[in-house]
C-alpha cells in the first residue's frame, strides 16, 4: 500500500490533501516464484524419471501437467495483482478510482463535506470493513488491506476529510 499524505496539486488546480494508491498484497516476489517453480519442476522431473525407468511412462505426462497447472495458477495470481484502488482528497472532491486487473475503471466521487467513514470492527480481528457514505450511497474502500493497515489508512483519510471540512487556512501576516 502506498499511502503518502502528499500535498500537491490535483489536475483541477486544487491542492491535494490526501492521495493513496492501494494494491493487493503479494507475499511471494518474482524471485520466490522462480525458486518455487524450479523446486516443483525438479521434483516432478525426478519423479517422472523414476516412473519412466520402471516402465510407467504415462505418469510422466501427468507430472508435467502438474507443473503446468502450478505455473498457470501463479501467473493468474500475478495478473490479478495488477488491480489497484486510488483515493484522492482535495478541498472540494473525494475521488475513489478502482482499476481491475483487466483495466476496467470505475470511479466514485463525492464532496468531502458530505462524506463520512463508516467502520465495521470486530473486537478480535480489528477493522473488518471501511465504507465511504454520502447521500445514502455506500462505497467500500481499502478492501485489499489487512485490518491493521486499514486502521492506519482510515486514520489518515479521516484526517484529510477533517482538513477538507475545516476549509482553507488563512495566514495573518
Amino acid at each position: 500500500m502506498n499511502t503518502p499524505n502528499r500535498p500537491g496539486n490535483d489536475p483541477s488546480g486544487e491542492p491535494t490533501l490526501f492521495s493513496a494508491i492501494i494494491t493487493p498484497h503479494r507475499s511471494l516476489p518474482r524471485a520466490g516464484f522462480l525458486v518455487v517453480m524450479a523446486l516443483v519442476g525438479g521434483i516432478n522431473f525426478i519423479g517422472g524419471l523414476m516412473f519412466f525407468v520402471i516402465g510407467a511412462w504415462p505418469i510422466v505426462g501427468f507430472l508435467g501437467l502438474d507443473v503446468l497447472l502450478v505455473y498457470w495458477a501463479f501467473r493468474a495470481n500475478y495478473r490479478a495483482a495488477a488491480a489497484f484502488e486510488e483515493v484522492v482528497v482535495t478541498p472540494s472532491e473525494l475521488r475513489v478510482r478502482n482499476v481491475t486487473h483487466r483495466g476496467k475503471v470505475t470511479e466514485w466521487t463525492s464532496n468531502p463535506l458530505w462524506t463520512r467513514l463508516d467502520r465495521e470492527t470486530h473486537e478480535e480481528y480489528g477493522l473488518l470493513r471501511l465504507n465511504l457514505v454520502s447521500h445514502g450511497r455506500k462505497r467500500p474502500i481499502a478492501g485489499f488491506l489487512a485490518p491493521s493497515e486499514r486502521e492506519s489508512f482510515a486514520a489518515a483519510l479521516s484526517a484529510a476529510l477533517g482538513e477538507a471540512r475545516r476549509g482553507p487556512v488563512r495566514s495573518t501576516a
